[in-house]
């Protein structure tokens, strides 16, 4: 009965979201190259928050999660803050799922999952107009959401 419990309790702490509001992970520690194999220079989005989520085109949750995405990427359109959606598939598997899909989204290719510690997708991390990570999660999300919404609001720049 023990063993039961402490699995049952393992499982159900896997499976609910982690959050971080901070970490020494910087977006210039993140190795992505476009769909063509150029290297990304993220030191073009300074001054802009950026939204990094990982993926695959395996992974249910992640699918589940790209409308809500895709929402908020629009609703932000005018604002300082970059979406992209970084996959560690082949640039082929991801240029197929890119060909297929109606996504607006900046696909890239991930060089360095292990790296970063991801232990789970899809997750997303959120970085400020400096670089720094003020969010991460582990877990799909409704991003639409008005806690979503607020989280990311919160981390824009200030006028």
């Amino acid at each position: 009965m023990i063993r039961f419990l402490f699995l049952f309790l393992i499982i159900i702490a896997g499976c609910s979201p982690s959050r971080k509001e901070s970490n020494s992970l910087k977006l210039e520690d993140i190795r992505l190259t476009d769909l063509a194999g150029n290297a990304v220079d993220v030191s073009q989005f300074k001054d802009k928050t950026v939204l990094v989520n990982f993926w695959a085109t395996w992974c249910k949750p992640c699918l589940q999660e790209m409308p809500s995405l895709a929402a908020t990427q629009n609703r932000f359109k005018d604002q300082p803050i970059v979406f992209l959606f970084a996959s560690n598939e082949t640039t082929e598997q991801i240029n197929r799922f890119k060909n297929k899909q109606k996504f607006e989204f900046n696909y890239l290719h991930l060089g360095n999952l292990e790296a970063l510690k991801i232990q789970a997708l899809p997750t997303t991390f959120i970085f400020d107009q400096t670089g720094e990570l003020k969010f991460s999660e582990i877990g799909f999300r409704d991003w639409t959401s008005p806690a979503s919404i607020e989280i990311i609001t919160n981390i824009l720049p200030k006028p």
